[in-house]
C-alpha cells in the first residue's frame, strides 16, 4: 500500500492556498497549513481535516519547528508550497525602508529558508516536490513597485538555482508565475470588470500545481506562467 502523501503548505489564506488545501485533500493527501495568524484558518483546517501552525517564514528558528512539528505530527512533507509574500508600494523615492526590509525577507529569504528545509528532508528521502508561487514582478518590474520586483525576481533566482540543483537528486522544484489578477469572492468587481475570464479562477491554479506535483520525471517542468487568456502579457 502507497504511503498517504503530505502537503505543507506556508503562507496559507482564503484565496488560492484554500483551493490547493481543498484539492490535496481530494487528492487523499494530510494538509499542513502555516502562517503567521493561525485565527483565519479556523474555517478551512476543519472543511479539510487538515493542521494549522504558526510561523513567520522569515524567521529561521519558526521555519525549523515548523518542520519539526509537521514531521512530529504527521509526517515529512513529500509537497512542499510557498506561497507567502509581501508587498509594498510607492516611488522610490519615498519608500520606507524598514518595509521594502520586511518585503523582501517575506518574499524571498522565506521562500530560501522553507525551500532548504524542504529540500534537507526530501534528500533524506530521495524523492519530492517543491513548489513557489510567483507574480507579475516574477519577471518584470513595475514603477512604484521596486521591493515586490526586488522579491519576486530573487525568489526567481532561487528556484531556478534550486532546480538545476536538486532536480538531478529526484526533487522536483518548479516555480508557478501568476500572471494577472486571481479572482477573489469578496471583490465580484474584479470579475465584472475585466470580462469573461478575466482573472485566474484560483481552483484553476490549484490544478496546475498538482500537475506538477504528478509530472513523470521525463518531463519536468521548472518554470510556467498562467494568465487570463485576455491579458496583455
Amino acid at each position: 500500500m502507497a504511503q498517504q502523501e503530505i502537503a505543507l503548505i506556508v503562507g496559507a489564506g482564503p484565496g488560492l492556498s484554500a483551493s490547493l488545501g481543498r484539492l490535496f485533500n481530494k487528492e487523499g493527501m494530510n494538509i499542513a497549513l502555516a502562517a503567521r495568524e493561525t485565527k483565519k484558518l479556523d474555517g478551512l483546517v476543519k472543511e479539510i481535516d487538515g493542521r494549522a501552525y504558526a510561523c513567520d517564514a522569515s524567521i529561521p528558528k519558526d521555519v525549523e519547528n515548523l518542520f519539526d512539528s509537521v514531521s512530529k505530527d504527521i509526517g515529512d512533507p513529500n509537497l512542499v508550497v510557498y506561497n507567502a509574500s509581501g508587498r509594498v508600494r510607492g516611488p522610490i523615492t519615498e519608500l520606507d525602508p524598514e518595509a521594502v526590509r520586511k518585503t523582501i525577507m517575506i518574499t524571498c529569504y522565506g521562500g530560501f529558508l522553507v525551500g532548504q528545509a524542504a529540500a534537507k528532508r526530501m534528500l533524506k528521502a530521495g524523492s519530492g516536490t517543491i513548489l513557489f508561487t510567483g507574480a507579475s514582478a516574477s519577471v518584470k518590474g513595475y514603477a512604484n513597485s521596486a521591493a515586490f520586483a526586488m522579491g519576486k525576481l530573487g525568489l526567481t533566482g532561487l528556484v531556478q538555482s534550486m532546480a538545476r540543483e536538486l532536480q538531478p537528486q529526484n526533487i522536483h522544484v518548479a516555480q508557478v508565475v501568476i500572471d494577472g489578477g486571481i479572482c477573489d469572492p469578496a471583490r465580484p468587481e474584479r470579475a465584472t470588470s475585466r470580462g469573461p475570464d478575466g482573472c485566474l479562477d484560483p481552483d484553476a491554479i490549484a490544478q496546475t500545481y498538482l500537475q506538477l506535483h504528478r509530472q513523470q520525471r521525463s518531463t519536468w517542468a521548472s518554470h510556467i506562467e498562467l494568465r487570463p487568456w485576455s491579458e496583455k502579457f
